[in-house]
């Protein structure tokens, strides 16, 4: 793609912005001022569809309407109302900067793109949105939607994973930008993506840009845009000992480490090269001095969770025993199953806790 100069793009958002005034997606966040909820709506999206979001919007709001509400809430009620989400790390980071905004900051949200790409969790996306739609500064905003856009309408080859893509793409976004409408701007061409140039097979006759689109003229949508490294997902296998005793307890403990899950909650865990039978999950496990006092009752079928980069395939041992006082360590919680709802736990275990309302696989 030959170098481009406003006088080349001007056609580009005035045709956005003419197809944005009868086809915008009315969404509980639009057009509000507020920075605190269209920082928590931004936190949120990252990573998820609108359709789950917007629920989850809608409780986070309800739970916490200030950033205070949000800094004074445990972080272990946080995470449960996080839960199903994924990417956890967005809800630690969420709390950690709600606790700096209030107690740090007085409350007062920074209002420079600047200012707003320092806090914890937010990245050069989300602080172009919440500039833009919070303070009205022009700034453009850049995630998938908007490669897929660009890429096809302007013809752009240039890796969206590579650092050089990456600069080439935000500055064409920012030469984009209807500078007078930012907000408008910015929601119009995520909406655009969302709904009209869509992943796959794009709706061409719904498009404003038919004529003028590179891609379209070329047949290279579904190329289109372009990344340099092929995703590898590498597969765990976790087996969690589910312990129950005559008084209605099991075991839990809180995962902590730089690995994926961390602050929620799980079942005492062995992660092994395949899934385990019943007698090794107990010799080899976190409670292999006390195997002899213990019994696998059975195990459940194996359940799947897809992560970006991981494949987890988990089998739960349920395991009977008088009481949990004989093998009880003090990295676990003994708690009663009856309260199990209260802890945030990672999506797989879920499913195996409220097996009514999933499936397996």
């Amino acid at each position: 793609m030959h170098r481009l100069k406003s006088s080349d793009t001007s056609f580009f958002s005035t045709a956005l912005l003419g197809w944005y005034q009868n086809n915008h997606r009315p969404l509980p966040w639009k057009g509000i001022k507020d920075p605190y909820l269209i920082w928590l709506s931004e936190i949120i999206l990252q990573q998820t569809r609108v359709a789950t979001g917007w629920a989850y919007f809608e409780r986070f709001r309800e739970q916490y309407p200030t950033v205070h509400h949000l800094a004074d809430a445990p972080i272990d009620e946080v995470m449960k109302l996080w839960e199903g989400l994924g990417y956890y790390s967005r809800a630690r980071n969420l709390h950690f900067t709600a606790q700096y905004i209030s107690r740090t900051l007085g409350g007062t949200f920074p209002n420079t793109y600047k200012d707003i790409l320092q806090l914890k969790g937010v990245g050069p996306y989300t602080a172009a949105a919440i500039a833009s739609f919070a303070f009205g500064l022009p700034v453009a905003v850049v995630d998938g939607n908007v490669y897929r856009v660009l890429s096809r309408v302007f013809g752009m080859r240039d890796p969206i994973d590579s650092g050089a893509g990456k600069k080439k793409f935000a500055e064409l976004a920012n030469l984009l930008l209807d500078k007078d409408r930012p907000a408008d701007y910015n929601q119009a061409i995520m909406d655009f993506g969302a709904t009209v140039c869509t992943p796959g097979v794009p709706n061409c006759h719904q498009c404003p840009f038919e004529d003028r689109c590179l891609a379209n003229a070329e047949g290279t949508a579904r190329e289109l845009p372009v990344k340099s490294k092929k995703l590898v997902r590498k597969t765990r296998y976790f087996n969690y000992l589910v312990f129950q005793d005559d008084q209605g307890h099991t075991l839990l403990e809180k995962r902590s480490g730089r690995d994926i899950w961390q602050g929620l909650y799980q079942f005492p865990m062995l992660e092994s090269k395949s899934l385990l039978e019943g007698e090794d999950i107990l010799g080899m496990g976190p409670f292999s001095e006390q195997a002899h006092l213990l019994r696998v009752n059975k195990i459940s079928l194996p359940f799947r969770q897809v992560l970006t980069h991981q494949n987890i395939i988990a089998q739960f041992a349920d395991i009977r025993l008088k009481s949990l006082e004989e093998i009880k360590k003090s990295s676990y919680l003994m708690v009663e199953k009856k309260n199990l709802d209260k802890f945030a736990f990672p999506k797989v275990i879920d499913r195996y806790l409220h097996p009514q309302e999933n499936l397996l696989f």
